[in-house]
């Protein structure tokens, strides 16, 4: 009995076993790659499955020779069997993933992947690769497709574990943002890439090249930058940060940290096939004290440059490739006589901004247009150059009268349509009134063939009383019939001495405030010498402070020798005076260039470029050999 008991108790035991035991709850251990056919600049992918793994379980990688290991990954999956009301059965499966790249080309093997516990070792299959030169291509998208199923051997359905769906689901993200690139080889860590937005431009249209750093190490610094020699290109910094931010970027299914160096705009000046040679940098890696400076060289580009389509209009540049518009704006479009107007021809848009020249200013000759001060100004882009490019003309109005500025055209090449455009502006209308206490000059309706009226007649005080009349004495003789003393004239003969002693004294002191008057002017005309000295040391300085300065002198020392002030007169009034004073032609003319070459410095100081010299010498000779 007793040994009945004991055997129907062993084999409760067994049973009790085998039902905690299921056939499919072995460990299963295997390893498979993600294309049996790579090239030697290709990275694949080698997966290491453990289905099972015991908790002391150690897996010992391959470590071939003749490939080298990018990178390693480990991911865990769980899964659970609810079946017949018993308890649930819950299954592991560990994915290890490595990153590897051939060294040579031919058939290689990768060595079987070895699992370790106590009193037991599993070995994979060896895998056989065939390997050719240079690139094959990229992976295929969905490489965990080709593993086998760890769960077939399952004999009911499983419920997936929540946490192994979100790394499933991760591992498809970083998938889809893999890039296919050609990393250096003995760079894997870090290296630099070159990358353009466009490999086919036109002549002219901006391509943008960027340059990172793909690095999987820390970084310290970026001591210095060289970027490629650009032959054929004009180019514009678009973005150069000062501090580098980071992204996390998947690169031949490698992680990396990829930071922004450089953005910098290319505008190709000529058709064909244009290089870029390499960019190089000096990066420190590591921490403060022991980190490690490398140099590394970036990858060369090419870009092929179409010519510009026939039919482009005369004289086209190829800074006028892009996107624009021109406008007109004027400060005001109804003005005194002898004000000036400021006129802005504006070009914006995106393109070469600084080489990009918008069409000159048309005006009717009843104006004056000094040449234009140009500015620029960019609009911050991530990609693109953009921004505006004004001219400012100053417009003198000469006459009154309405009058019109033409409309301009610029036309241009849109590469995005690929085809030629223009852009065209709306005539502008200035009305030029007389002004205060002036009067319309004749045929003041845009003549262009009106004389200018006389501006000195304008200002001169004219008399229009009837004169002057001569002093008439009709004298009357009596005879005398009273006392000599007693005559009218006795009085006057006899205080006569003392009113020629007055008279005198009078003429001396008339005669001493003259003088006065006299040494007054003079000391003004060497107090005007010394001002234009002055204007001398401001030569290599401000366009207006220095003309001013010379106007300022030569029109003091006319009043000291005028005796009269000048400042208010127009150009032509002050010819007038200065004529009136017996002052030369040669001497006058001298006197206007001076004094409208002073207008020109201060209104259009692009136009000024090296005169200040012979303006000084010109307002010397003025102020010598005067007749005194």
């Amino acid at each position: 009995m007793r040994r009945i008991g004991s055997g129907r108790a062993v084999l409760a035991a067994l049973s009790l076993l085998l039902t905690a035991m299921p056939a499919w709850a072995e460990v299963e251990f295997y390893q498979t790659v993600d294309r049996s056919e790579v090239g030697t600049e290709d990275v694949f992918q080698l997966t290491v499955v453990i289905v099972d793994p015991p908790d002391d379980a150690q897996v010992r990688f391959p470590a071939p020779d003749d490939f080298e290991v990018l990178s390693t990954s480990q991911s865990t999956q769980r899964s659970i069997q609810m079946s017949g009301g018993g308890p649930p059965v819950i299954q592991t499966v560990r994915k290890h993933v490595l990153m590897m790249r051939a060294k040579r080309a031919g058939t290689l093997t990768i060595p079987a992947a070895v699992l370790t516990s106590v009193g037991r070792t599993l070995r994979t299959d060896a895998v056989k690769m065939t390997v050719t030169r240079g690139r094959t291509g990229p992976p295929p998208r969905s490489p965990r497709s080709q593993l086998p199923d760890p769960l077939r051997n399952f004999p009911f359905g499983a419920l997936q574990d929540p946490f192994a769906e979100e790394e499933s689901e991760e591992e498809d993200t970083q998938g889809a943002r893999r890039e296919d690139v050609r990393i250096p080889r003995g760079d894997s860590d870090l290296f630099l890439r070159a990358t353009l937005d466009k490999n086919q431009v036109f002549v002219g249209e901006q391509v943008t090249l960027s340059l990172f750093i793909y690095s999987r190490v820390d970084l310290s610094s970026v001591d210095s930058v060289s970027m490629p020699k650009l032959e054929g290109f004009w180019s514009e910094d678009v973005e150069s940060p000062t501090q580098l931010t980071g992204e996390t970027r998947v690169v031949n299914g490698v992680p990396y940290r990829t930071y922004l160096l450089r953005r910098r705009a290319l505008f190709p000046m000529r058709s064909g096939r244009l290089s870029i040679t390499p960019a190089e940098a000096d990066i420190t890696t590591g921490m403060l004290f022991v980190g490690h400076r490398v140099h590394r060289v970036s990858n060369d580009l090419q870009v092929t440059v179409k010519p510009l389509p026939p039919g482009a209009p005369r004289d086209f540049s190829n800074a006028q490739v892009g996107d624009w518009k021109l406008s007109v704006e004027a400060t005001q479009h109804e003005v005194e006589l002898g004000q000036p107007v400021t006129v802005t021809v504006v070009l914006e848009g995106s393109g070469n901004v600084k080489n990009v020249t918008p069409p000159r200013l048309a005006a009717p000759s009843a104006f004056k247009v000094y040449d234009p001060k140009t500015t620029d100004k960019l609009t911050p882009g991530k990609w693109r150059i953009q921004g505006r490019r004004a001219q400012e003309y100053l417009v003198m109005p000469q006459r009154t009268g309405t009058f019109t500025l033409p409309a301009l055209e610029f036309p241009y090449f849109d590469p995005k349509e690929g085809r030629y455009t223009v852009s065209r502006t709306e005539p502008v209308e200035i009305v030029v009134t007389p002004g205060a206490g002036g009067a319309p000059t004749p045929g003041g309706q845009g003549s262009a063939t009106t004389p200018l009226a006389d501006a000195a007649a304008e200002q001169k005080n004219v008399l229009t009383a009837g004169g002057l009349r001569p002093l008439r004495y009709q004298a009357r003789f009596e005879s005398p019939t009273t006392a000599v003393w007693q005559r009218p004239f006795f009085l006057p003969a006899v205080l006569s001495p003392l009113g020629l002693f007055l008279a005198l004294g009078l003429g001396g002191l008339v005669r001493g405030r003259m003088a006065g008057q006299e040494v007054g002017h003079r000391k003004r005309a060497r107090a005007a010498r010394k001002q234009l000295a002055a204007a001398e040391k401001l030569r290599e300085g401000s366009s207006s402070a220095f003309y001013g300065e010379v106007e300022k002198a030569v029109l003091n020392f006319l009043e000291a020798r005028l005796h009269a002030p000048v400042g208010g007169l127009t150009r032509d009034a002050l010819d007038a005076r200065l004529a009136e004073a017996g002052v030369d032609d040669t001497r006058r003319q001298r006197v206007r260039f001076v004094l409208e070459s002073c207008d020109t410095g201060r209104f259009a100081p692009g136009a000024e470029q090296a005169a200040r010299e012979r303006i000084l010498d010109d307002a010397a000779a003025v102020m010598e050999g005067w007749d005194k």
